[in-house]
């Protein structure tokens, strides 16, 4: 990848998308972005919605100000819309909303009340378009993702272990399941481009133990790979202990502290990856500005931990760690789902 440009091929593979997602030329569409969208997809979107022969309403909202003392990243709570009334209603009236904004509109406020018009939204992530190109969404994925978000719904109690030396128990009773396999065509849905996680928001105080992370393992919100191990004490869903003598945990210690608000301590959701087609080694390959990370999400086998908001405990703001770590062990009531980082041959 050198200059940026529109590319044919991607026009194609966004009308793909767009058409698995149910769009067509009846089809009411709103393209929403921000002034620091991508500018490349929201092209791209703006002429894929044209070959399929609908109509986009294009709505780009200025991004707004950093409340925040540190930069906000990977949070899923775009706070682009603060409630523009105009830009709801053109939401509320469409059938699909295709999300470019850079942080997702996930976690936002103003979701329900788009869902509850009956439109439904895709999340295309801030990723380059070489990276959705390769994880084009699989119709193969959404039995699978959906037998694992039924795996979760009916467990009671998530146990995660590694060889470096994690064991977390999360107990799941009260948690909010879901997950996404890249596509929707159902009213009041969300789907995410790319796809492929099983996850779940535990209710308050649900979150204890410890995880190790290890050399290896991912910290999306610095979107950096760790070289060092860093240790995670957690008890009642808060981080209460970091540890570790490299540069990793030092960076994590004062991001977590920067914020002066224990919910950025908290639990946010857990889960594991289910697309084989994303990889964990690929953000190496990409420049910062390049990629958002959704990919090293989703790799089949990930455990995935984040810190944050957690609207099923009641806690908000905008501190967010994602952290998909490698090589774990995940079981639901004793049942492997993930066993040293692969998944159970039935999910696969």
């Amino acid at each position: 990848m050198r200059d940026d440009r529109v590319e044919p091929k991607w026009i194609n593979l966004f009308s793909e998308v767009f058409r698995l997602n149910g769009i067509d030329p009846d089809v009411t569409v709103t393209i929403l972005s921000e002034s620091q969208s991508r500018s490349l997809n929201v092209a791209i979107a703006e002429l894929a919605v044209a070959r399929i022969g609908a109509r986009p309403c294009l709505v780009t909202l200025p991004t707004p100000s950093n409340p925040a003392p540190v930069p906000i990243r990977s949070t899923g709570a775009s706070a682009v819309l603060q409630g523009n009334r105009p830009a709801l209603a053109a939401m509320k009236e469409s059938q699909v909303v295709i999300d470019l904004t850079v942080e997702g509109l996930l976690h936002a406020p103003e979701l329900p009340a788009i869902l509850a018009g009956g439109a439904r939204v895709l999340m295309i992530s801030n990723e380059h378009p070489e990276a959705l190109e390769r994880l084009r969404p699989d119709p193969a994925l959404e039995a699978k993702v959906r037998d694992g978000i039924r795996r979760l719904k009916a467990a009671s109690r998530m146990h995660v272990t590694s060889a470096a030396g994690s064991d977390l128990q999360i107990d799941l009773r009260g948690a909010r399941a879901g997950g996404t396999w890249g596509f929707s065509t159902k009213p009041g849905t969300v789907a995410h481009w790319p796809g492929g996680l099983c996850l779940c928001f535990p209710a308050a105080g649900s979150v204890n133990g410890r995880l190790v992370l290890a050399p290896g393992d991912i910290n999306l919100t610095f979107k950096r790979y760790l070289e060092t191990s860093v240790t995670l004490d957690i008890a009642d869903d808060h981080v209460v202990r970091i540890s570790g003598s490299g540069l990793d945990a030092a960076l994590m210690e004062s991001y977590f502290a920067a914020w002066g608000d224990r919910a950025a301590y908290a639990t946010s959701h857990v889960g594991w990856g289910m697309n084989p087609a994303a990889r964990w080694d690929a953000m190496a390959l990409y420049d910062k500005a390049q990629t958002n990370g959704t990919e090293q999400r989703a790799f089949a086998g990930n455990f995935l931990y984040s810190t944050g908001a957690n609207e099923v405990a009641g806690r908000h703001t905008l501190g967010h760690f994602d952290l998909p770590m490698r090589g774990c062990t995940v079981t639901l009531d004793g049942t492997p789902v993930v066993s040293a980082g692969k998944l159970a041959p039935e999910l696969e």
